[in-house]
């Protein structure tokens, strides 16, 4: 998997702040990393051949420039391609709670094709830990992007009742 990186000011304050990594450090993951407002990107153009796109975590700022199709930066522009294109976008919020506005966007990017995939995880596998939770909305992630992973225990129904 080759990943591209466009990160927003906010977003590299998010990163810092509630994941403690260093930009630094999240742009060595990328192939590569694009500025926010670098209009001249490969990703600006429907042309690019990448197969999905996230934008984790989704901002109801990016959310609603995307329901508008206000391609304000790269990030939301990259994204009008993918749907322009019918690629798959993933959008994540973590918004709470949510207004009938925040509403009308995520209904209206889901109509034309959008996955919405709130940040909130599932409990039924019963985490022990802040990470289990995130791994579980890391996972649903891959689940979407079709990637294997082992992030959360998958749902095999209620345990079985031996008395009969």
């Amino acid at each position: 998997i080759e990943i591209h990186l466009v990160v927003s000011e906010a977003g590299k304050m998010v990163v810092e702040h509630e994941c403690g990594l260093a930009f630094e450090y999240l742009a060595s993951l990328a192939a590569r990393t694009y500025h926010a407002d670098d209009f001249t990107a490969a990703l600006a153009s429907g042309s690019f051949q990448a197969q999905a796109m996230v934008i984790v975590p989704c901002s109801m700022k990016t959310m609603g420039l995307l329901s508008q199709g206000i391609a304000a930066n790269l990030m939301v522009r990259a994204a009008e391609c993918m749907l322009k294109e019918g690629r798959k976008l993933v959008l994540v919020p973590r918004e709470t709670p949510l207004t009938a506005i925040h509403l009308e966007n995520m209904l209206r990017l889901a109509r034309i094709g959008a996955h919405i995939l709130p940040a909130s995880p599932g409990f039924y596998h019963l985490p022990a830990t802040l990470q289990e939770a995130v791994d579980m909305v890391v996972g649903k992630i891959c689940d979407l992007l079709a990637v294997e992973h082992r992030l959360f225990k998958r749902w095999e129904g209620p345990p079985a009742n031996d008395s009969g």
